[in-house]
């Protein structure tokens, strides 16, 4: 049975460490962290801001303020999922707080707004430095890879003790805006509000250069990017020439435009990680990556919002195991988020699909022989929500005779809060959790008895894009049943989860 123990982990806040580099609240965080261990909670999952660590200048960091809180969190006998936050805090849906990337990142960003990601009509977005600068040395003579790899250094250097006591379980890697790989496509900074399908964004001058080269070297040098064409933020996929049924999408030129532009994001997110598996070399923890649960639109036939996005997915195209496949060369986690989505609670009109979404997420990792991990994207107390998370955790339920057929590595929760620490609240999330461990006693180092944690290998060879490509061959996504086979007590679902459920359907459902 151990082996259908998922571990859980739930998020700290946000703001647990101030812009000002110190650890808010710390007795009454302590007491909260508490809280969970009673629970019997596996760890918890923290943002370690690049925009807090290196903001008084380059290569200037200062972790003192996570080294408090890592002790903390040891002390508590709870594990650690650290995040490598390389993008603003503000502008995402559950953002309480306003972290921006480094001051000194910023400042260069004054002089040459090119940095960041810009959408056809040049608004610039600064939650994040744009792909396109990845290899140009513009950082007082660094780029942006050698800067995310200098910072990643830097924690395990000035981490060692932590990660050498197993305190860190895995390091996942901001790869885009929220920390997920992506473009900014839905910014709510800039007007955008669920269910629109968002814009492209990749009209920096390094994008559009590399677009042009790229255009030429198959012999068309007169193909353009989208432009107008493909709607603004609020639009529906039907208001636009490009996303329409039967779009420009679809044509020679549009499918060119969107395997560059989801090519560039593989890639972007490959060198990364190379980096990462290269800093944490023979460390005992996993490396994540976190791709987001673009959920609406996905019954529409051109899958728009996903599209923006950077994931190029449609009925006839697998969008997602071509990134399954390249975190196969890391032995990296696929952290997928809306795990506790329900169709039902959706608005008809976003012709939303969670389920299948990541139904199909979860299966392009499985097959390709990866882990595969969850969150959820709302805060949620309710059964249907931890009910939701249950089936999606282990699809084809329990297996009293060894390892699930199906199973998740492993669930993180969003968010802690004073909220889900509510009598009501944190009882029913204590029965979840109960659940989550297949009704057994708190298991610490869980993952021995299905995955075990090793000394981080190399990475494998480098995938050539073509060999990437091959896998969006759609295939049928591994059958899922209809519900979990462990239920939480139907009996104890707060009001929230009650009323959530009677008036899903009218209300907005936004993503993380």
């Amino acid at each position: 049975m151990e082996a259908n123990y998922v571990p859980v982990y739930v998020m700290l806040p946000l703001d647990v460490v101030s812009t000002d580099n110190q650890l808010q609240k710390p007795d009454e965080l302590r007491e909260m962290l508490k809280c969970l261990k009673s629970a019997d909670v596996d760890g918890v999952m923290l943002d370690v801001w690049w925009g807090i660590v290196e903001n008084e200048g380059s290569e200037m960091y200062d972790w003192s303020a996570y080294r408090a809180l890592f002790q903390m969190i040891k002390e508590e006998g709870l594990a650690l999922q650290a995040v490598m936050s390389f993008h603003q805090c503000g502008g995402n849906v559950g953002d309480i707080i306003y972290i921006p990337i480094p001051k000194w990142i910023r400042e260069i960003g004054k002089s040459n707004p090119d940095i960041f990601y810009t959408n056809y009509r040049g608004t610039k977005n600064e939650e994040c430095l744009s792909l396109g600068v990845d290899n140009q040395p513009l950082f007082f003579g660094r780029t942006a890879i050698e800067m995310y790899n200098d910072y990643m250094k830097s924690f395990r250097e000035n981490m060692a003790d932590f990660l050498a006591a197993g305190l860190i379980k895995d390091i996942e890697v901001g790869l885009g805006p929220a920390g997920e790989m992506r473009y900014p496509s839905y910014p709510e900074t800039q007007g955008w509000a669920f269910p629109g399908i968002g814009e492209f964004q990749c009209y920096d001058k390094y994008l559009q250069e590399d677009f042009k080269e790229a255009a030429a070297e198959v012999g068309h040098p007169e193909w353009e990017m989208p432009g107008a064409d493909a709607g603004e933020y609020n639009d529906k996929p039907e208001s636009t020439n490009f996303f329409k049924t039967n779009g420009t999408y679809l044509t020679e030129e549009g499918e060119f435009f969107l395997n560059w532009y989801s090519s560039k994001l593989i890639v972007h997110a490959d060198q990364v990680l190379d980096k990462a598996n290269l800093v944490f070399l023979g460390c005992k923890v996993k490396l994540a990556a976190k791709v987001a649960g673009i959920h609406w639109w996905y019954f529409h036939p051109s899958h728009a919002a996903e599209l923006t996005s950077g994931y190029y997915n449609l009925t006839d195209r697998d969008g997602y195991r071509p990134i399954a496949r390249m975190l196969s060369r890391h032995y990296a986690i696929l952290n997928f988020t809306c795990a506790e989505m329900r169709n039902s609670e959706q608005p008809e009109e976003a012709k939303s699909g969670p389920e299948e979404l990541v139904q199909q997420v979860l299966s392009a990792g499985w097959r390709e022989g990866i882990l595969v991990a969850c969150e959820n994207a709302l805060g949620r107390y309710d059964k249907y929500a931890y009910n939701q998370i249950l089936k999606n955790a282990r699809p084809n339920g329990v297996n009293k005779c060894g390892p699930p057929r199906l199973r998740i590595f492993g669930m993180t929760y969003l968010r802690l809060s004073d909220e889900l620490l509510k009598e009501d609240n944190f009882s029913l999330f204590k029965f979840f959790v109960k659940k989550m461990h297949a009704d057994l006693n708190y298991l610490p180092n869980s993952d021995k008895y299905f995955a075990p944690i090793e000394p981080m290998a190399r990475s494998k060879a480098e995938i050539p894009i073509e060999e990437l490509l091959e896998a969006t061959k759609p295939e049928e996504p591994y059958p899922f049943d209809s519900e979990t086979d462990m239920p939480v007590d139907s009996g104890s679902s707060s009001l929230f989860g009650t009323v959530f459920s009677v008036f899903g359907k009218i209300k907005s459902i936004f993503i993380r």
